[in-house]
């Protein structure tokens, strides 16, 4: 008996799944707060939260001075902007694959993230804040949509979507994408350019409390969106005849999820830089443990892309200490590494 059958056999081992797997998640992000080049005791760590949410401290606390610093408004901020980035790519990469019948599908892949890159640097270097804090994820969202638009053209063929096509056409959006990205910063401000290439390749060191409502309420939607989704993503999984003839409105449902993918996509990169290949490797863990239903697939998905991803950047901030290893390095390594091994399997 597979994985996937013992705990979907009985609704009850679903359900304990994803409590385990949220209370573990929960414990992982306060251990991942105690790493970092200034190191934290997890009893220091748990007496400082409690501090901050509910006031109560003893005197005197045991916290060195500044601690409370680090793990309120610097680390914290980083764990949770961590999780909702590697929960939204597993929603993201879990969704592209069923709409795509494509299990090498992800936002990498498909050029959405390198779409999302060029629309946010063309705002950083030239536009500026225009319409205040949405100028950002809206320029990464229009560069988004307008990539996965241009795949799906160049894919389409007699109004068929061939999966090797799509693949192919995503890996070339994508180069030119990313060259176009990358002349702008070089013809663009140098001392711009440079701050820019680190958010590039990824990081969460910029993050703060006021930013994470977005990365929320974005991931949080995303989810029910798709959630509701859930058997329409089921039939696009058994092919467009098969979803035709269950009466499913095949191109409504797939604009509809990729406007959702864009969407997502353009907050988290305009936030967190390009981080690769989350979505493709998540979405394969998770079928590995619950199966392709889609209703059970997202929720375990999502946990596990926002484990990954709260561990990765324990390895990105501790590796080079005091430096911060740029968080789109490891994820792509694993990545490729993983892409490796799918594509000998299969």
């Amino acid at each position: 008996m597979t994985a996937a059958q013992w705990f979907t056999e009985r609704p009850g081992r679903y359900g304990a799944l994803l409590i385990g797997m949220l209370v573990l998640l929960l414990l992982s992000c306060l251990v991942s707060v105690t790493f970092g080049s200034a190191s934290v005791a997890l009893s220091n760590v748990a007496e400082i939260l409690v501090f901050k949410l509910f006031g109560w401290v003893k005197v005197p606390h045991s916290w060195a001075t500044g601690q409370d610093v680090i793990v309120w408004l610097i680390r914290l901020p980083r764990v949770l902007l961590g999780a909702l980035v590697g929960a939204g790519l597993a929603l993201i990469g879990s969704a592209l694959q069923a709409v795509t019948r494509n299990p090498l599908a992800d936002p990498h892949l498909l050029g959405a993230t390198s779409g999302a890159t060029l629309g946010a640097v063309m705002v950083v270097l030239d536009l500026g804040e225009a319409l205040g804090m949405l100028t950002l994820p809206l320029a990464a969202f229009a560069g988004s949509l307008s990539s996965l638009c241009l795949v799906l053209w160049i894919a389409s063929r007699q109004g068929r979507l061939e999966s090797e096509r799509l693949l192919l056409s995503g890996v070339a959006v994508s180069f030119v994408m990313m060259a176009l990205a990358n002349l702008m910063l070089f013809l663009g401000d140098q001392r711009a350019s440079t701050s820019v290439l680190f958010w590039m390749l990824g990081g969460l060191g910029l993050a703060r409390w006021e930013m994470l409502p977005v990365p929320l309420v974005t991931v949080l939607l995303g989810w029910i969106a798709l959630q509701g989704l859930g058997r329409s993503l089921n039939a696009l999984m058994a092919g467009d005849q098969t979803a035709i003839s269950l009466g499913l409105q095949v191109a409504n449902v797939r604009l509809l999820v990729f406007l959702i993918a864009s969407l997502m996509t353009g907050v988290l990169v305009a936030i967190s830089g390009s981080i690769g290949f989350v979505g493709l490797m998540v979405p394969h863990i998770a079928r590995r443990l619950v199966g392709a239903e889609h209703r059970r697939l997202l929720p375990v998905a999502a946990l596990v892309g926002a484990l990954l991803m709260v561990w990765v950047d324990v390895v990105a901030r501790t590796l080079i200490a005091p430096q911060d290893l740029p968080i789109g390095i490891p994820t792509a390594l694993l990545g490729g590494f993983f892409f490796v091994v799918l594509m000998r399997r299969k």
